[in-house]
C-alpha cells in the first residue's frame, strides 16, 4: 500500500451512518494506541460523544487510502476540534495531510490536546503550533489536562509547510 491519501470534505447532510461508524471505529483505534491514561469506562463513555461530533461539527474532513477511511479532522471556527489517525497508518502521513487540509481550507490555526498525550503535542510543535496555555479539565470536566495551542505567527508569516 502507498502512502498517498485523498482527503476529502464531508459536508454534514452526506455524513451516512455506515461513513460515521467507520470513522468511529478510526477514533476508537487511535485513542487505543495514543491515550494510555484513558481507562476502558471512558473509551466506552466517549463513543457516543464522538459519534454525535461527527455528526454535529461544521467541518469534516476524511483522509481515504484506497477508498476507505484511515483517519479524519473536524474544525470548528477556526479551531481544530479532533483529528484522528487509524493505529495502523500512524507516522505515514495522514494526519500532515489533514492538519495542512484543515489550516489552509479551514483557517484552523488554534487547537487543545491532552497534556497525557505527548506524541500528539510533539507532533503539532512539529507543524508549527505552541502551547499559549494550559487547562486542569478537558471540555467535559474530566480531570485530563488540556494543553491549548496555536500556531505560531512565525509559522504563518512564513508560509511554513505544515508537512
Amino acid at each position: 500500500m502507498g502512502d498517498e491519501f485523498v482527503i476529502e470534505e464531508v459536508p454534514a447532510d452526506a455524513r451516512e451512518d455506515g461513513l460515521v461508524e467507520r470513522l468511529a471505529g478510526v477514533w476508537e483505534r487511535s485513542v487505543r494506541a495514543t491515550h494510555s491514561f484513558l481507562a476502558e469506562s471512558d473509551i466506552v463513555g466517549m463513543r457516543p460523544l464522538v459519534r454525535a461530533e461527527l455528526v454535529g461539527i461544521p467541518q469534516l474532513a476524511v483522509a481515504f487510502q484506497g477508498g476507505i477511511p484511515v483517519g479524519f479532522a473536524g474544525a470548528s471556527q477556526g479551531k481544530l476540534e479532533m483529528l484522528f489517525v487509524d493505529d495502523g497508518f500512524r507516522g505515514k502521513g495522514a494526519g500532515a495531510a489533514l492538519l495542512d487540509h484543515a489550516v489552509a481550507h479551514w483557517d484552523a490555526h488554534r487547537l487543545d490536546v491532552n497534556e497525557q498525550n505527548p506524541q500528539a503535542r510533539g507532533f503539532y510543535e512539529h507543524e508549527g503550533f505552541c502551547v499559549v496555555a494550559r487547562s486542569a479539565r478537558d471540555g467535559q470536566g474530566n480531570a485530563f489536562p488540556l494543553l491549548h495551542m496555536e500556531r505560531s505567527e512565525d509559522a504563518r508569516a512564513q508560509g511554513a509547510p505544515l508537512a
